[in-house]
């Protein structure tokens, strides 16, 4: 027999304050109904059940300061799963991961193998485990992504206002982000700008599948070789659009695809990676430079390879 659990127990009146305004309606009600499936959110607006300011509102509406939202009681049928613990070691370990931190963000340097958020099978991801980690914060929200296997780092706002200020950025193209990645074979000194537009393919397991395409959108990634080897470059890849694998996708095209990498690699490379103790894919976020949202100076963080994929380039020095 499924139990329900009441979200709300009744009617329930916000009025949106400065930080808050800008959102739409729809990314509000799921920050306020934790639990509550999409499809649910936009039924009971569709209803009419939402109102903002006494009125019926679309789910794409973006509220203003001073508007009042008001939110039926919901019930939904109650989940069996238990709290994400602070003690796990994965989300422990986090912790000790955090770069920078004050009072409206954080940078981490998120591990290899940790997803940015739960879903698609897996119980939680950074932000669920930041929030578990900080049950005090009113808000924290991924300012951006980078794939799961992919290490590096992250950006967490914890207002709104900052988010919205670094999401202006990140759309004005003021951010700079460059990625470490070991790439198959002599990357070519000449290969400084990759633009092949991606087309972006989900297949029917749910796995998405990027590829160059004439009908997929505009990309750009700018390259430099950081250091040679025998059988591989070790390159810096700095994104200038954001694309869904990106650059994983944009080495590959070059045809020096990234170590391990279990969607665009070679396998022969990876055998003799693997050889050499890499299990990872070998992409990693290591510096970003910003304007601080709320000082407005210029910020420049890095962050520090781990012991493995450092290990990998002494032993791939010691080979050359």
């Amino acid at each position: 027999m499924t139990t329900e659990k009441i979200i709300s127990a009744g009617v329930q009146f916000f009025t949106i304050s400065e930080d808050e305004a800008g959102q739409r309606l729809d990314n509000f009600l799921l920050a306020k109904l934790k639990g509550v499936p999409k499809s649910l959110i936009y039924r009971i607006v569709r209803k009419g059940e939402v109102r903002v300011n006494k009125g019926r509102i679309k789910p794409e509406y973006k509220l203003q300061t001073n508007d009042i939202v008001r939110i039926p009681p919901v019930r939904v049928a109650e989940k069996s799963e238990p709290p994400i613990s602070t003690k796990l070691n994965k989300v422990a370990e986090l912790e000790n991961q955090i770069l920078y931190e004050d009072e409206v963000m954080l940078i981490i340097n998120k591990p290899s193998g940790i997803a940015v958020h739960g879903g698609s099978g897996l119980s939680f991801g950074v932000i669920e485990a930041l929030r578990a980690l900080r049950p005090q914060a009113r808000f924290l929200e991924l300012v951006h992504r980078i794939d799961r296997d992919t290490s590096g780092i992250l950006l967490v706002a914890k207002k709104r206002s900052a988010l919205r200020h670094l999401h202006e950025q990140l759309r004005e193209k003021g951010v700079q982000k460059d990625y470490l990645a070991l790439v198959r074979g002599q990357w070519q000194s000449h290969c400084k700008v990759i633009k092949a537009p991606l087309l972006k393919n989900e297949l029917s397991s749910g796995e998405r599948i990027v590829r160059v395409s004439e009908e997929g959108k505009a990309s750009e990634t700018r390259f430099s070789i950081e250091e040679r080897y025998t059988i591989a470059t070790l390159v810096k890849a700095s994104p200038v659009t954001g694309r869904t694998h990106q650059i994983r996708v944009h080495t590959q095209y070059a045809g020096h695809p990234i170590a391990l990498d279990d969607k665009y690699g070679e396998r022969a490379f990876d055998a003799k990676m693997q050889q050499l103790g890499l299990n990872r894919l070998f992409l990693h976020a290591y510096s970003i430079r910003f304007t601080h949202p709320k000082t407005a100076e210029e910020m420049v963080v890095t962050a520090p390879l781990d012991k493995t994929l450092k290990g990998i380039l002494a032993k791939l020095r010691s080979i050359n």
